[in-house]
């Protein structure tokens, strides 16, 4: 896991919001940066404390980026309002992104850089190394769960624009280069990059057949149901079909001294195996043969959790 520090107004609506992001794990509300030791909320109330009401943001790096949940976290602010959000007023709901971790001090501030671009008026959001960090009362932690009516100055329309974006982000967002070396194993890296191809009956998905869905490693882009998995022999996954013709593409592959059709993924343009006309009659007779370091396998009873909750029906009906 990996964790950032948010500030965006009052912190019972922006925990809520960054919390229905698809790869983060768990939020915690508290204080940061402030000169006092162990606020409580009246003194932070108060504004002589420096603190600001702020979101402690635990992800997974393998689901998210850290710029992907910078860009919703602005979805969800007025960037260039000073010591204001919505209704509240005072230093303490200023905005700001805090880092712990040295090594994302560049994504952030390079993350404003380009939030400024988009802005005429001069952004305002703090980029800091953390300070000092402090869990708020109990009665604070998931307000809103706990308080579906509570008070939030994130307005229902933009939590229901920010969820539609999310859903549709997560699941149509092209990496980088530079952050796929980071984030892909150097299997994965190579097969999907390189078009490099791993050893059959020695990866991980060949002989699995639990339900669920298979993702695409690089973008998190569904492509095979469960259902459509069978057993080929051939040492690597198999399927009768995508979830849908337009998630891959099929390109002549004329390497080796063979003719065959090369899989793509359409979004990430990643390798991701071959078809061939060998597979059985009643399925369609057709076999995607794809490596298992191009995919991520995502549970049945995880997809919900990880935003694939629609694609679940393919996935006990079996089509």
């Amino acid at each position: 896991m990996k964790t950032i520090y948010l500030a965006g107004g009052c912190f019972w609506g922006i925990e809520k919001f960054l919390s229905m992001i698809p790869g983060v794990v768990s939020t915690e509300v508290g204080y940061a940066n402030g000169r006092t030791e162990n606020p409580g909320y009246e003194d932070v109330c108060r504004g002589d404390s420096g603190h600001a009401e702020t979101v402690r943001v635990n992800y997974d790096p393998e689901r998210i980026s850290l710029t992907f949940l910078l860009e919703r976290f602005y979805e969800a602010i007025d960037p260039l309002s000073l010591n204001r959000q919505g209704n509240d007023a005072g230093t303490q709901y200023r905005t700001g992104v805090y880092f712990a971790d040295g090594a994302d001090e560049e994504i952030v501030r390079g993350s404003i850089a380009l939030l400024q671009e988009s802005h005429d008026g001069p952004v305002t959001v703090e980029a800091r190394a953390l300070d000092r960090f402090f869990p708020a009362e109990e009665y604070h932690q998931k307000y809103l769960d706990k308080n579906p009516g509570g008070y939030c100055h994130i307005g229902a329309a933009k939590f229901d624009a920010a969820k539609l974006a999310v859903d549709t982000a997560t699941l149509n967002r092209t990496p980088e280069k530079a952050e796929l070396r980071r984030a892909l194993s150097d299997l994965q890296f190579d097969v999907t990059q390189n078009g490099a191809t791993e050893p059959p009956f020695r990866n991980e998905y060949f002989d699995k057949f639990d339900p669920g869905i298979y993702v695409d490693v690089t973008t998190g882009r569904p492509l095979f149901v469960s259902t459509d998995k069978f057993e080929s022999g051939c040492g690597w996954p198999s399927f009768s079909r995508p979830i849908s013709a337009d998630l891959i593409a099929e390109l002549p592959d004329n390497s080796h001294g063979r003719e065959r059709i090369e899989v793509r993924s359409s979004l990430g343009d990643s390798h991701l195996g071959h078809v061939f006309t060998d597979g059985p009659k009643e399925l369609g007779g057709l076999r995607y043969c794809i490596n298992s370091a191009s995919l991520r396998f995502v549970h049945r009873d995880k997809m919900e959790a990880e935003g694939y909750g629609s694609l679940i029906p393919l996935v006990d009906s079996g089509r």
